[in-house]
């Protein structure tokens, strides 16, 4: 199983090229959806990872990707401008998904 990276920027591209993994540097909504449905058609492909900014930006596309689907994983990464979240993101991300309120 492989991973795949859709950043936005080529440096974040460069970097994880560097790593092993293959990607896609695109701007548009549209052309995010398309490298989005050709990634999740690749069935060796089991992670895909994105830069934040998509997540910001087009959020839609993002929840209809995950709408349904166990596999692919899709998981947002910084990008080299580091991320925008809050400190506690992790820890609200996996008490949200254990079903822990605070």
């Amino acid at each position: 199983m492989k991973m795949y990276l859709i950043s936005d920027n080529i440096d974040t591209c460069t970097g994880m090229r560097l790593a092993g993994i293959e990607g896609a540097v695109v701007h548009e909504k549209e052309e995010l959806k398309a490298e989005l449905n050709r990634a999740m058609a690749d069935k060796d492909i089991a992670v895909v990872v994105l830069t934040e900014k998509f997540g910001q930006e087009f959020p839609e596309v993002i929840a209809e990707a995950r709408q349904g689907r166990s596999l692919p994983l899709l998981i947002e990464i910084p990008d080299r401008h580091g991320t925008t979240r809050g400190e506690n993101f992790i820890t609200s991300y996996v008490n949200e998904a254990i079903g822990v309120k605070l």
